[in-house]
């Protein structure tokens, strides 16, 4: 069920709203919208008595959303959402296009370093890199853990990057939180539903990857987990599903975008790194990512691939992550999206 709100209803007939909501037993969520405030409700069984709410202060009307993922639904929200970062101008959702690069791996200081500042330069305002890394070989190197996460919190301290890490498990979860600025859910954890939840109970933007064979409404569904905790910061990325294709690693839909468009506020973006899992096939599919509505890209940059200690062949070098950020900046007026370049910090001296 949905309580929308008057365009004129205060902050404190909402609360009321809400406090009513939960005397029922069961959940609200307020999704502030750009005209009106409508309030979620979850944890019924069945039909909730509309006249009781029907009758509160500053209440419109009560709907029934019929769509199983309700609160990533529209049908809830029908203004985008838009993520923002304090202290910075970083965005992802909305005009600004959010682009992400680093490495697959932390693997040293001096790597990550050397990757950051060269994404800094470009203008990125968003730094990825992997501290638990989950592998199909148990032999495959793993990630340095702790010491990856301390790295990250030094870039983002001397280039005023925004830092997403994967947390693979509930013991890595609390640690990546306390460190990234937004929890990445890999791909093989799309469907651990006790992740999402422990994701969604902590209060910080979470970026859920679509699974290797996951159709729409299961992608959508897998983000409700997180939502029906309470955290209504959820970015959806697009990384290549499974086909028989043997000409890249997987193979990038990116007719998704437009389709979660269509019946989701979340925004998305689009990994062409793990989606093609080739070098030379990255460019290519993150201008068509950029062109076919997608909020940004998140892409792997290694300035030394061919020593990359895990996905190499998919890594492009600074010089083409410059390149594609140039690229990106021609296509972004075509689409009415802007792109910001973030600001450069040099990291020897640390002048701007």
């Amino acid at each position: 069920m949905l309580v929308v709100m008057k365009a004129q209803a205060t902050a404190e007939e909402i609360q009321a709203v809400c406090d009513h909501i939960e005397l029922m037993g069961y959940r609200a969520h307020p999704m502030p919208g750009a005209q009106r405030t409508a309030v979620g409700i979850t944890g019924n069984q069945g039909e909730v008595d509309r006249g009781n709410l029907e009758e509160l202060s500053g209440v419109a009307e009560v709907i029934r959303v019929s769509k199983a993922y309700k609160l990533a639904s529209r049908d809830v929200k029908e203004d985008d959402t838009v993520i923002r970062f304090p202290g910075t101008d970083a965005t992802i959702g909305g005009r600004s296009l959010a682009i992400v690069g680093g490495p697959c791996s932390i693997e040293t200081r001096d790597q990550a370093f050397a990757i950051a500042e060269q994404v800094a330069a470009a203008g990125a305002q968003f730094f990825r890199g992997g501290a638990y890394k989950p592998r199909t070989s148990p032999y495959a190197f793993q990630g340095l853990g702790l010491e990856a996460l301390r790295i990250m919190a030094e870039i983002r301290e001397r280039f005023g990057l925004r830092i997403i890490t994967e947390a693979l498990d509930h013991e890595s979860l609390e640690l990546v939180a306390e460190y990234a600025d937004v929890i990445q859910i890999g791909a093989r954890n799309m469907q651990n539903f006790s992740l999402l939840k422990e994701a969604g109970r902590l209060r910080k933007p979470v970026l859920l990857k679509r699974g290797l064979s996951a159709t729409l409404e299961e992608f959508l569904m897998a983000a409700e987990y997180i939502l029906s905790e309470g955290n209504y910061e959820v970015v959806l990325c697009e990384r290549g599903v499974r086909t028989f294709a043997d000409h890249s690693r997987n193979t990038l839909d990116l007719s998704i975008v437009p389709a979660v468009q269509k019946v989701s506020h979340l925004p998305i973006l689009v990994d062409p790194s793990h989606g093609t899992g080739k070098r030379d096939k990255v460019l290519p599919m993150a201008r068509a990512a950029i062109a076919v509505g997608a909020d940004g890209v998140l892409v792997e940059v290694h300035h030394q691939p061919e020593k990359a200690l895990s996905d190499g062949p998919q890594s492009i070098y600074p010089a083409q992550f410059a390149q594609m950020m140039d690229e990106i900046e021609q296509i972004a007026p075509v689409v009415r999206r802007t792109l910001p370049r973030g600001i450069h910090i040099d990291a020897a001296t640390g002048a701007r």
